[in-house]
């Protein structure tokens, strides 16, 4: 028995008034919530429902009634497919607008503290071509456009390998990008020169579902110091990989790292894998004022270096450091925030649960000659204990910068046991960060709140939380 057709569900003349979770832009018809992409506040559309549950509805804009003022032409020819840069239809100035409303609904509406009005958003200088790491995925069977279906239909001969990023809730669908606008030169010419490169010596391009193929992902890094890193990730390797790589070098003398890394796996993780050199150094060099940090290929690093310099040196003037300060850096990464703060206190300890990356904080501290750090490697929730804080001193400062899910409860709980003076919170979500703080604020009170525009043309937004115990405790 054929199953019936669900019948389509189409909202007119919903009108479009804010943004939402994820950078979805709002309406309401009848009280519903509904939820629509690639929408911006003022629009008036006609939107295809596509999902409904108890409360709230997600749509597609079917029909664009009427164009919100704060509308602009976006300027990517893939914008809408890849889902990179969701608010590229919206001006920037508006962008930061929004981003500042959102760390305030976030914690107006989750947290359960005062807090004092935030402070101005700090804006990007660079609106475009911020990022210093972009990494694409290659398919044998790339997205198509309507016009290639028609093509196809037509029996027309049409290339289907693909080099860019995944189509957001599609693992197995690749959209390939001819140009991005999100990292300087040389990254478009050499994602471009290494698809050329792979179609003439006809290296079969990965095939997500069949587990198939051999070339998988490239990884481009750049640096402030104008150098560039390039992984070339192949499930298998062979005289052709070889000479693309060898090409490759030729083409752009400009790549001071040439790595590659072997994948037969079934996902595409490569951090439990062994990069290997293929020409020039294992590492890139990146600075932060007079000090140098030294990435290798899989080296976390704040991906808008400019925008990172910034929110430190908040960071560091909301801590007010004094040579006095006892500082734990949780979640300290390469130790970028350890080193930046190290010669305006007495000591930092350092926590970061990624082994690799303690090594690579060791190695940095080593290079720019400081001695007045320490860093340990481990689960934070299970590394911070009182007899840690016994053997290496009560903190009168900690630092944090945890990923999106925010802190372990446990880490919250050391916190409030070891009770230093000020929490510095660096977040990129303050949903999360909002949760947290609430859970600090019977011995904490919050006294500024700085947001940072890392990631523009995108919903994401860095906030930076300044907590001091409270007077009576």
């Amino acid at each position: 028995m054929r199953k019936k057709k669900k019948e389509k569900i189409v909202i007119p003349d919903l009108e479009i008034t804010d943004f939402a979770a994820e950078g979805k832009a709002m309406g309401k018809d009848n009280g519903l919530v509904i939820f629509v992409e690639y929408a911006v506040p003022g629009d008036v559309v006609d939107v295809e429902i596509f999902k409904k549950k108890k409360g709230y509805a997600e749509g597609r804009i079917v029909t664009l009634r009427k164009e919100s003022p704060l509308r602009q032409n976006p300027i990517c020819e893939h914008f809408g497919l890849c889902g990179g840069c969701r608010w590229q239809n919206l001006s920037y100035q508006q962008q930061l607008l929004y981003k500042q409303k959102m760390v305030d609904d976030h914690f107006k509406h989750i947290g359960k503290f005062e807090y004092p009005p935030l402070s101005p958003i700090v804006p990007s200088e660079k609106e475009f071509y911020y990022r210093n790491k972009l990494e694409f995925t290659f398919t044998d069977l790339r997205w198509l456009s309507e016009e290639d279906m028609i093509l196809q239909q037509q029996n027309i001969p049409l290339e289907t390998n693909g080099l860019g990023f995944h189509i957001p809730k599609k693992f197995d669908k690749i959209l390939d990008i001819k140009n991005c606008f999100l990292q300087e030169s040389p990254s478009n010419e050499i994602r471009l020169a290494v698809k050329k490169l792979a179609i003439d010596y006809n290296i079969p391009f990965y095939n997500i579902r069949n587990h198939d193929g051999t070339l998988r992902n490239i990884i481009i890094r750049t640096s402030s110091t104008g150098e560039v890193m390039v992984i070339v990730v192949f499930k298998r390797f062979n005289e052709d990989t070889k000479n693309l790589l060898l090409d490759l070098a030729s083409l752009f003398p400009q790549i001071t790292s040439l790595q590659y890394v072997i994948n037969d796996k079934l996902n595409d993780s490569i951090t439990d894998l062994e990069p290997i050199v293929f020409k020039g150094l294992p590492y890139i060099t990146e600075k932060i004022g007079d000090l140098s940090f030294r990435l290798d290929a899989l080296s976390f690093f704040q991906t808008n270096h400019e925008q990172m310099c910034q929110l430190y040196k908040i960071g560091k003037e909301f801590a007010n450091l004094t040579l006095q300060d006892l500082v734990y850096d949780l979640y300290c990464g390469i130790g970028t925030i350890s080193c930046y703060i190290a010669k305006d206190v007495k000591k930092v300890i350092g926590l970061e649960y990624v082994d690799s990356a303690v090594e690579n904080a060791r190695l940095n501290a080593q290079l720019n000659g400081i001695t007045n750090v320490s860093f340990f490697a481990g689960d934070i929730a299970k590394v911070l204990t009182p007899e840690f804080v016994q053997q290496n001193g009560k903190p009168t400062v900690v630092i944090t910068d945890p990923p999106r899910t925010g802190m372990h409860t446990k880490v919250i709980e050391q916190l409030l046991a070891m009770l230093p003076e000020k929490i510095v919170y660096i977040s990129c979500n303050s949903a999360t960060q909002a949760r947290d703080i609430t859970l600090l604020n019977e011995k904490y009170k919050v006294t500024k709140v700085q947001p940072v525009d890392m990631f523009p043309q995108t919903q994401h937004v860095e906030n930076v939380a300044l907590l001091e115990k409270r007077e009576e405790i």
